[in-house]
């Protein structure tokens, strides 16, 4: 796996990334107490689909409407949620009836020049550089490759959380990411953050802006470097523009 080669969720993303409109968020407080809403799967009674090539467990999940784990227990799949090409999935639990396959149709090959992409709605927070070092790779919409940017930095180096929020993926199964953290910052947003040499933070654990989440590596790279996304509503969005100018 090359530097500019990477899943599609992911954490972004990834590992590991889309659809993050359809689940909610769990938080807890230092006593350990919920507050918020809690995530809730919408199963598909009858429906399999096939795994294709750069596809990962958190964006099928998320881009049908169910949880990570509740797609993994349906389907055996255990921590660190690893799955191959062609490998068909229940997207609803138990067995029995006679099952719909879900193939995605062919990719087209994309146009020579690309539309512009729709630019959301501004942010009811701040955001900030995860970490400290040079841009190597920009985000080109429609580029599958290029779904974030590539900072770069020396091993070891902390990699900050880039705003306020609950980090809901933090593993090595999504191929292509290396060790990716996932933070969800609210129903419409979620950041991504890739290539780490150490995670430092769990699932379900509260983050605050600017906090160490990880250690800078090259899991799954060729250099050490962090790999960044920014997501709404599921959809990678240009970092670039949300990061504030240096």
């Amino acid at each position: 796996m090359t530097v500019m080669t990477r899943s599609g969720v992911c954490l972004m993303l990834a590992i590991l990334l889309a659809g993050c409109a359809s689940s909610r968020v769990v938080s807890r407080t230092a006593s350990g107490s919920v507050r918020g809403p809690v995530a809730v799967s919408t199963p598909k009674p009858g429906v399999v689909v096939t795994v294709q090539r750069g596809q990962n467990l958190y964006r099928i999940a998320t881009d049908n409407g169910i949880t990570l784990r509740d797609l993994a227990a349906w389907n055996g799949i255990r921590s660190p949620y690893t799955i191959h090409p062609g490998q068909r999935l229940r997207l609803y639990p138990g067995g029995g009836g006679n099952a719909t396959v879900r193939n995605p149709p062919p990719r087209k090959p994309a146009p020579t020049s690309k539309p512009p992409v729709a630019v959301p709605a501004p942010t009811s927070f701040s955001w900030r550089w995860p970490v400290d070092g040079p841009l190597l790779a920009t985000y080109l919409a429609g580029e599958p490759t290029r779904q974030g940017i590539d900072i770069g930095g020396r091993e070891g180096a902390p990699v900050r959380s880039a705003a306020d929020g609950v980090v809901v993926y933090s593993g090595s199964g999504l191929v292509g990411y290396g060790e990716l953290i996932i933070v969800k910052h609210d129903e419409q947003w979620l950041s991504a953050y890739g290539h780490n040499r150490k995670r430092l933070v769990d699932e379900g654990q509260v983050v605050k802006a600017g906090q160490q989440i990880a250690e800078l590596g090259h899991s799954g790279a060729a250099r050490d470097m962090l790999h960044f996304e920014i997501r709404f509503n599921g959809k990678p969005v240009d970092p670039l523009r949300y990061l504030p100018k240096r």
